[in-house]
């Protein structure tokens, strides 16, 4: 048995090293008032549960949990969820060219770097952009709907693996169950609901958990189109700990808010996970 684990030695061995060993630092520092700058980054002390209390009764991590939890719901659950399953269903039957376009616009913009997505976003919105050019305005949308933008943003870059997730279950669906419900009277919508959503419901529940997932830390999109702006109105949790953690240097408190936001991950993870293990 000790054989088979030499060969994974020098791997855990790096894991430990550049993964493990970090979030244990980074647990650590949470409960400190370690700093970037100053005495503290000198001579940090442990301060125990302080930086959570204070989180807690901070005004601005409290609105930046409220977006976060509208940027997830808005983005993932809702949007990318949403219109990856009705573009699925959409592509079913048609001709291998058309799901090829499709599957080419739509996956081009999942690969295409936060960045770029982000400022191709920012052309389209901008006060001279295209959508106020179409439309005849001189809307500056960025400021005045910025959490509507990001996330429109977010649901336009990432509904392609939603796509591709629903499009793999629904190839697994039997033809001969939706014909049979078909020969039995039943429309469209009611064999959507009763034959073709209950035999892909452990597809819905991951897709569901991987999307929220990646949302929840979602950083590069927000940052690029708004900063969080304009003031924190689409600051989100993850924008709102880089703020204090590299901007006000304060990287226990940073730390702090990370851990709360692995921590509502993992709570997240669970609950799908034991979704899917009452379906199965």
């Amino acid at each position: 048995m000790r054989r088979w684990l030499l060969p994974l030695g020098p791997a855990l061995v790096l894991l430990g090293l550049f993964m493990v060993g970090p979030i244990l630092w980074s647990v650590y520092i949470a409960f400190t008032n370690e700093t970037l700058t100053g005495s503290a980054s000198v001579d940090s002390q442990f301060i125990g549960t302080a930086n959570f209390v204070r989180m807690f009764g901070d005004e601005n991590f409290l609105n930046s949990f409220l977006l976060t939890f509208v940027f997830v719901i808005g983005s993932a659950v809702i949007g990318q969820n949403t219109l990856g399953l009705i573009i699925a269903l959409l592509q079913r039957g048609r001709s291998r060219t058309t799901r090829g376009v499709v599957n080419g616009v739509v996956i081009g913009a999942w690969v295409m770097p936060e960045v770029v997505a982000a400022l191709c976003w920012f052309s389209f919105l901008s006060e001279d952009g295209t959508l106020n050019t179409v439309l005849g305005l001189e809307q500056e949308w960025l400021y005045t709907a910025p959490m509507l933008a990001v996330v429109l943003a977010n649901v336009w870059r990432g509904t392609a693996f939603s796509m591709l997730v629903y499009s793999a279950a629904l190839s697994e669906v039997p033809r001969d169950l939706t014909e049979a419900a078909a020969v039995d009277g039943a429309g469209a919508w009611q064999r959507l609901a009763h034959v073709t959503l209950p035999l892909i419901r452990r597809s819905i529940l991951a897709n569901l958990m991987l999307i929220t997932l990646q949302t929840l830390a979602s950083f590069g999109l927000i940052y690029t189109l708004t900063g969080g702006g304009p003031g924190n109105d689409s600051q989100t949790t993850p924008l709102y700990m880089y703020e204090q953690a590299f901007k006000y240097f304060e990287i226990g408190y940073g730390s702090a808010i990370a851990l709360v936001l692995l921590v509502i991950g993992a709570l997240f993870s669970l609950v799908y996970l034991r979704l899917i293990r009452v379906e199965e």
